[in-house]
């Protein structure tokens, strides 16, 4: 064999070491970082990364070409790869996507830390590092996150370590912070009660310990949020903390005989002893008046709707019959207790004694589910009911007439897919809304975890039968709504968490007529702020910079187009592309939908990872996505009737769980 001349060795190491330099310097930084990600990844069976190649002399050669990757003025800003089984690490190199906008890598087999770099990216606002094997702590360096970030999912994963108190402190948070299915170890830090109740937390199956500190929004969250925690104690789990007695009160000696600086520590003891005995027996003696006082009160006077008369809870009847106008007496103090289901025999004073968990909170007000005992004479009722206390800024500026006519409007409607209002009370100072309790959660918690507008779901993703039954059956729902009477009814605030499911996944459209509620309190210059501007919440007609719902339709912000059929139709459509997407409803979903389906992307770029394994039902994601496109439309006379969105999602095969 011919022995290589020295001379041509080294002329084929510049020659590599050329092509090398001209295929970094075919990519950017953000293209290296890219590369730098492959190259730690040790396994790629789905080739979800096989596009991604760095040489000069192959195509494509720019980073925004590539597969799971967008970019915004040349830039990457959204680096998505769902469900492709990618093993590896994460490598500290993608810290140079410097633009980077959101990161989600869910449902792959990353393990190793989190760098810490990647979360001193100013620009991320939205993180999604669910179901992989990452460990260690949660890197502090998220603190830089604390004006962006609105989304977190950390979720099953082998993260471990406490649970950072100064998580609080993102104030931009509103989706979802999801810490469940980890290894996270000690007490939840009282501070989480500072997260809006916009922020769906979820911190399930860790080893978190202690009681559940009883403060802020925490009291607002549903059981589910720390089932999982065999440590874990207080309200809202089953499990009571043990109350030690010798830690509230000071002891003291009872030695008759004690030296003289020993009598002046016992004389005090017994002095604080005293007081704080005597401060509890007070608070005590004045809860349980103010409880005798309300409900002799409420017992005072109520109307039943068979008769529609008086009645005083003292034993001496007072019946006053009317038609039309109500009389002077029900004016300004006067309170009563209207069952609008002619079955509904609970009393006012039972829902009062039973007992009440809190399941959801809003600017409208908080919802109980309140555990009663009997039914009625109209068929078997529920064990639980729905009771909603309207916060009192909101329904300040409300007239009983028309709260009146509001509440009959609500209980006329009638539909298996729309949650039924029992009852209402109405007082000046208070007024609630009985209606069905539904038992598992919302479909917003459903696909997103954590317990807002009800308790959670299982941890197991909805099949696509089951969202597409939920979907169907909210749209019969709304279809009622906007067609029941003659008058243009419209629901005014339609989104996931107002879809509620039972236990069976049956959907319930919830809150029908809340937003007329809300519309007489703006009308008679009241909100729950106490000033005359509209509310802006899910129904003003007028939103602050930047808080913009994503469910709101374009001509929402012109006065009186706020709440529409039409603008019910584009939240549903909205609400249909997060089924499809698993993505939360924020403002841009639909501009993200509509610009993939424009840019020909692939629908597992699309679709909910979860789904991707659910091939079958491709074409049938394919037209519900269609559909969805068509209720946002821009044009709000551009947009199907939701008739016709409830007949088209009828006709697609499928479903039946």
């Amino acid at each position: 064999m011919e022995t290589q001349n020295p001379a041509f060795h080294s002329l084929s190491l510049l020659l590599f070491f050329a092509a090398i330099t001209t295929s970094a310097a075919a990519l950017n930084a953000d293209g290296l970082a890219l590369l730098a990600l492959k190259s730690a990844v040790t396994a790629d069976p789905t080739s979800a990364l096989s596009a991604w190649i760095g040489s000069a002399y192959a195509t494509p050669s720019s980073p925004c070409d590539w597969p799971g990757v967008s970019c915004r003025l040349g830039r990457v800003d959204d680096l998505s790869l769902p469900g492709k089984s990618l093993s590896g690490y994460l490598p500290s190199e993608l810290a140079a996507l410097s633009a980077l906008r959101r990161l989600s890598l869910p449902y792959n087999a990353f393990s190793g830390p989190i760098p810490p770099d990647l979360l001193k990216i100013p620009t991320l606002t939205y993180i999604d590092l669910s179901g992989n094997s990452l460990s260690g702590a949660i890197p502090p360096e998220i603190g830089t996150l604390a004006e962006t970030l609105t989304h977190l999912d950390l979720s099953s994963n082998l993260l471990n370590g406490s649970l950072p108190p100064f998580l609080a402190d993102f104030k931009s948070l509103s989706g979802t912070l999801n810490l469940s299915f980890n290894a996270f170890s000690g007490q939840i830090p009282p501070d989480f009660g500072r997260f809006s109740v916009a922020v769906s937390l979820d911190l399930r199956h860790n080893n978190l310990s202690g009681e559940i500190p009883q403060a802020g929004t925490l009291l607002n969250q549903g059981p589910t949020a720390f089932d999982g925690n065999p440590n874990l104690c207080g309200f809202p789990l089953k499990f009571p903390c043990a109350w030690d007695r010798s830690s509230e009160l000071p002891s003291w000696s009872p030695n008759p005989n004690p030296s003289s600086s020993g009598n002046h520590a016992a004389t005090a003891a017994r002095r604080r002893t005293a007081v704080t005995i005597s401060v509890l027996a007070a608070v005590l003696l004045i809860s349980a008046a103010a409880v005798a006082a309300l409900q002799w009160r409420m017992r005072r006077r109520r109307r039943r709707k068979s008769n529609g008369g008086f009645f005083d809870g003292g034993g001496g009847k007072e019946e006053r019959l009317w038609e039309g106008s109500p009389p002077a007496a029900a004016k300004g103090d006067e309170d009563y207790f209207v069952a609008v289901d002619e079955g509904f025999q609970i009393e006012l004073e039972e829902l009062l004694r039973a007992s009440a968990y809190v399941v959801g909170k809003s600017r409208s007000g908080i919802v109980y589910k309140v555990v009663v005992s009997s039914g009625g004479g109209g068929g078997p009722l529920p064990s639980a009911v729905a009771v909603r206390r309207l916060s009192e800024g909101v329904c300040a500026g409300w007239r009983r007439r028309e709260f009146e006519a509001a509440a009959a409007m609500m209980g006329q409607v009638r539909h298996p897919n729309i949650v039924r209002l029992r009852a209402y009370y109405y007082a000046p100072v208070e007024k609630l809304l009985v209606s069905d309790f539904i038992s598992n959660g919302s479909l917003h918690s459903a696909l997103h975890g954590g317990g807002v507008g009800g308790l959670s779901h299982s941890a197991a993703p909805l099949t696509w039968a089951a969202r597409l039954d939920i979907v169907r059956g909210a749209a019969r729902g709304l279809a009622y709504i906007h067609e029941c009477g003659h008058r243009k009814h419209a629901h005014g605030n339609v989104k996931s968490s107002k879809i509620l499911l039972d236990e069976d996944l049956n959907p319930y459209v919830s809150d029908f007529g809340l937003a007329r509620l809300v519309a007489l309190s703006k009308k008679n210059g009241s909100n729950n702020n106490g000033s005359t501007d509209p509310i802006v919440h899910g129904f003003g007609s007028k939103m602050a910079a930047g808080a913009r719902s994503g469910y709101m339709a374009p001509e929402a912000g012109e006065e009186r187009q706020w709440m529409s059929q039409k603008g019910d139709v584009y939240a549903f459509g909205v609400v249909l592309m997060e089924v499809l997407t698993g993505r939360a409803a924020v403002a841009g979903l639909e501009g993200f939908v509509r610009g993939a389906f424009r840019e020909e992307r692939s629908l597992s770029e699309i679709v909910d990872p979860a789904l991707l394994h659910e091939v079958h039902a491709k074409k049938q994601v394919l037209v519900v996505f269609h559909v969805a496109l068509g209720c946002t439309e821009a044009d709000p006379e551009a947009r199907p009737r939701m008739r016709g969105v409830s007949e088209s999602l009828d006709r697609i095969g499928g479903g039946g769980r």
